[in-house]
């Protein structure tokens, strides 16, 4: 399936400056090294309905994503507020799921980690509930340079 995935990173995750996630899996923070077994954290959209959120995909749920060579697991909601399900992540982009990956940054400059986010922003190819033994260029995603294949 195709998705449209951007990049949240330490520098402007909820609460900023922070690796806090909502709803861990395998990890307490985001991070993971994109292997099958360390899957990096993934925010996915969600709806807000008495007071509960419903997630667009699972906690748990695993994607490869193709363009990054990384595995990835759902482990945290992307869209703040009263009604997220009004904003992009939940609503999609183009007629796309919307993937919001995990690319760490703490240590790096919050500038230089926004560039790195712009460029891996896109409609990508990724596989759901993927197999293990894709490629893998396995690290944090902002520290290897947000490098595409």
């Amino acid at each position: 399936m195709n998705a449209f995935l951007t990049g949240y990173s330490y520098w402007d995750n909820t609460p900023r400056g922070s690796a806090q996630i909502a709803r861990p899996v395998i990890h307490r923070k985001a991070g993971g090294t994109g292997t099958y077994e360390d899957p990096v954290t993934l925010a996915v959209g969600h709806v807000k309905r008495n007071g509960r959120s419903y997630m667009d995909y699972p906690a748990g749920t695993k994607f490869y994503i193709k363009n990054l060579q990384r595995y990835a697991i759902v482990e945290d909601l992307c869209g703040d507020g009263p009604k997220p399900q009004a904003g992009p992540c939940h609503s999609g982009y183009q007629g796309h799921d919307w993937l919001d990956i995990y690319v760490g940054g703490k240590g790096i400059s919050e500038s230089w980690v926004d560039g790195c986010m712009n460029r891996i922003t896109g409609i990508q190819p990724v596989i759901l509930n993927p197999r293990p033994g894709y490629p893998v260029s396995p690290g944090e995603i902002a520290a290897s340079g947000c490098t595409t294949f």
